[in-house]
């Protein structure tokens, strides 16, 4: 489909002579997956659809108690220090984002009025600002006004590198304005095809309140009471919370939306782990609802034919992948190990990486372990559809592996197990401690014997090894291990702030609490560059191809080995109704679930 057919089918959008359905289904035929489908239409000026979830409930209130199990705890409840995705699911119960992305692609307007549009004077046909118009009446849990000076502080917060944010990547290029209490203008340094990024979805677009956070800005901000007491605009109000264990929340009399929200607690338990989180919904019904059903295939349809819970499985562009450390993880050098200034020892022989890369039987991992729960891919980016590159492949062959490591000079001693200089093939490989991932690290680890490859197995506990706290030397985003896996989620139905983990300016060191995106250290200059290029190319066409160079780039380098493209697999309660997105965390909706 070219670009004159696409506009014809946008003028019969407008005209009603064609839905909206059917365009982004025409989209789909031509290769173009529905959130792109959807951003076509918003950029010219067809309206958001509604949300995905009809809110039944004619009151807010009275729906009782919601139990969520997560069994990945969280440690913090700011979401600018939010590295874990627990901890970004724990912190959007009290915190809330302009706008969120519904299962479709489409952005919800939250904190904002209305969704900006080129119509309604909200979006700059050069592509260089933003105007959103606020909500007026909301209020924050402690009865101040939410206004656009919260929107402002919540850019100088998170924009200010002596706060040490996670989300600092969103805010430090862009400049917000107060144009009037219940409107703020973003101004972008260069044309910014994707300009829905800050304060937008529940990774980075949360927006903090200027009078509990106003006095810990910079060097200050990790004393501040609100990273464990949030005071937020949600529709549950904080009650309790035990780090690594447990939340409590009650629901908020004054929420801006009309009859939400319907539960009157919620409760969130953490700890355990994820088989454990299966049947206490999908079994028992002791709980309502359990995130990231990591669980093997076989279990799962046990449990499910229990009849007391179901799985809702929801696309998304997340990806369970590996990284191989060119840095030094076992030498420190100014306080800090896999350090910047050092290499690695052996992984930074790029045969090395090839011959690991080669070692992954990815196939037999789909098929053995995840099942449903993932599918094998060579690529990073796997969602939308357009900016998945066709020429990243995978296989899995011993003998070529074996034959790379002899080329490159690395024989087998004998005890069996390759060196050259001195160095051995002797690495530590680490995750988090689930079954699913001890299982895929035996797998690797059988292949690697194979070839001379000796690897020791480390296994982390989930609340440790995805904690946010920088006193954690187990953590992944410390990296003091050859070798790691974990899933990464794509916050957004565009790559681009999925691809900053492969740019230099985000590498995860000590100076920047290791909240840096990039934990893998390694950098590129081409791989920089076509990123930079890509966030000001308002052609869409030319901008996927410089996100997939980037992806390209370091999938060759076999630096970032993807395993399974990862939908986003949940067990709820029968009788539970949920609103799940695979472009924003689980609670992006929270306030519309209920029970049926």
């Amino acid at each position: 489909m070219n670009e004159n057919e696409i506009r014809e089918r946008i003028a019969e959008v407008k005209q009603g002579t064609l839905t909206r359905r059917s365009f982004i289904r025409t989209m789909a035929a031509a290769g173009i997956a529905a959130p792109i489908a959807s951003q076509i239409l918003l950029w010219n000026d067809v309206a958001m659809a509604d949300a995905t979830l009809a809110y039944k409930p004619t009151k807010a209130g009275g729906g009782g108690a919601l139990k969520i199990l997560l069994w990945q705890a969280p440690t913090l409840l700011n979401p600018h220090f939010a590295l874990g995705t627990k901890d970004q699911i724990a912190s959007r119960i009290f915190f809330e984002p302009l706008a969120g992305w519904d299962r479709d692609g489409n952005l919800v307007p939250c904190l904002a009025a209305e969704i900006p549009t080129k119509a309604n004077g909200g979006l700059s046909a050069d592509g260089m600002s933003v105007i959103w118009k606020l909500k007026q009446g909301v209020k924050w849990h402690d009865g101040k006004p939410f206004t656009a000076d919260d929107v402002v502080f919540t850019w100088q917060y998170a924009a200010d590198l002596a706060t040490a944010a996670f989300t600092t990547g969103s805010y430090k290029d862009i400049t917000v304005e107060k144009i009037d209490d219940n409107t703020v203008k973003l101004i972008f340094k260069a044309p910014t095809p994707f300009w829905a990024d800050p304060f937008v979805g529940g990774q980075v677009g949360q927006i903090l309140p200027k009078h509990h956070f106003g006095d810990y800005i910079g060097a200050k901000s990790r004393e501040a009471p609100g990273n464990l007491k949030p005071v937020g605009t949600g529709p549950y109000k904080f009650v309790e919370f035990k780090p690594g264990d447990m939340i409590r929340a009650e629901r908020n009399p004054d929420y801006h939306v009309k009859n939400q929200p319907h539960f009157d607690t919620v409760e969130v338990k953490g700890g355990g782990d994820a088989v454990s989180a299966a049947r206490a919904v999908l079994q028992t019904g002791e709980y309502d609802f359990a995130w990231n059903m990591q669980v093997e295939e076989e279990v799962l349809k046990r449990m499910e034919a229990g009849g007391k819970g179901k799985l809702d499985i929801t696309p998304s562009g997340n990806v369970e992948f590996i990284i191989l450390n060119t840095t030094d993880p076992w030498t420190e050098i100014d306080g800090e190990r896999s350090s910047v200034k050092s290499k690695h020892p052996t992984l930074s022989d790029p045969a090395v990486r090839r011959a690991i890369n080669l070692l992954i039987d990815r196939d037999s991992i789909q098929k053995f372990i995840y099942g449903r729960g993932g599918i094998a891919t060579a690529s990073f980016v796997n969602a939308p559809k357009q900016f998945k590159s066709p020429k990243l492949k995978y296989e899995f062959d011993v003998d070529k592996a074996s034959k790379i490591l002899d080329e490159a000079g690395w024989t087998r001693g004998a005890d069996g197990i390759r060196e050259k200089d001195g160095k051995k093939l002797k690495y530590v490989f680490q995750t988090s401690t689930n079954a699913p991932r001890q299982k895929t690290q035996a797998i690797i680890k059988q292949a690697c014997q194979k070839a001379g490859i000796e690897i020791e197995v480390k296994a982390v506990t989930a609340s440790v090894f995805f904690s946010s706290d920088v006193g954690n030397p187990d953590t992944y985003s410390k990296f003091y291990a050859d070798i790691e896996m974990y899933n990464t989620t794509q916050p957004q139905p565009d790559p681009e702030r999925l691809l900053n983990q492969c740019v230099s300016w985000e590498i995860a060191t000590k100076d920047n609490k290791w909240l840096g995106r990039n934990n893998s250290r390694y950098s590129d200059p081409e791989a920089d560059k076509a990123y930079k290029a890509a966030q000001h190319e308002l052609d869409p066409v030319k901008r996927a191809a410089l996100l997939m160079k980037v992806d390209e780039i370091f999938c060759d380098a076999h630096v970032l080995l993807p395993l399974l493209s990862r939908p986003i697999v949940n067990a709820a309660v029968n009788n539970l109704m949920i609103d799940m997105s695979g472009w924003d965390t689980i609670t992006w909706n929270l306030a519309a679930w209920y029970r049926a």
